[in-house]
């Protein structure tokens, strides 16, 4: 796999070696000892969850204030812009964010770390996403940050939707009810 690393260290993008031919294409998802030789430390994944999102769909930015996840994400149908937002008040890259094109075609995953909030925006008709999580889900201690803070400036593409009806993506209600960064709980 081709390692690349991004202004925040600690999140790093993963491309798999694909193997094509007349048939089709192979490549291995995941391997632990590759990953972890990427990523420079042992991680252990409890869980993988899989959603699926229509266009203009924007889920997060979220995190767990207890019981933080570490995150392996990539996208098996369609395409998102994926955004992994540093909430480390101790880290140098502390409120600063990553954004990251995942594809089904491009086939790149990102490492977001415990200690990001995450969250994506689906650009393609739909998308369907997987992700592998170090931690078990805990709601109670779930946590968002509004994905429109001005504090943040996160530069959201544009939705190339069908509907021009469709002027803002479409959020939960727990979503456009986040916390404003600098009165969220972080790390």
């Amino acid at each position: 796999m081709n390692v690349i690393k991004t202004a925040i260290p600690e999140v790093v993008i993963i491309e798999p070696k694909v193997f094509s031919d007349l048939r089709g294409y192979f490549f291995e998802s995941f391997n632990q000892t590759n990953f972890e030789a990427a990523v420079g430390c042992r991680v252990n994944f409890v869980q993988e969850n899989e959603s699926y999102s229509k266009q203009g769909v924007l889920r997060g930015l979220h995190y767990q204030i207890i019981k933080p996840q570490g995150k392996l994400v990539r996208v098996v149908s369609g395409e998102v812009f994926d955004v992994a937002l540093d909430i480390r008040r101790n880290s140098p890259t502390f409120g600063r964010w990553i954004g990251e094109f995942l594809s089904a075609q491009n086939k790149k995953q990102l490492w977001i770390p415990e200690g990001f909030a995450h969250g994506f925006l689906v650009l393609s008709e739909s998308a369907t996403f997987q992700y592998k999580v170090t931690d078990f889900r805990y709601p109670e201690y779930e946590r968002s940050i509004r994905f429109d803070d001005s504090e943040l400036s996160i530069n959201w593409p544009s939705i190339p939707h069908q509907f021009p009806i469709m002027l803002a993506p479409l959020v939960s209600e727990k979503d456009r009810n986040g916390s404003f960064f600098k009165d969220a709980e972080l790390f």
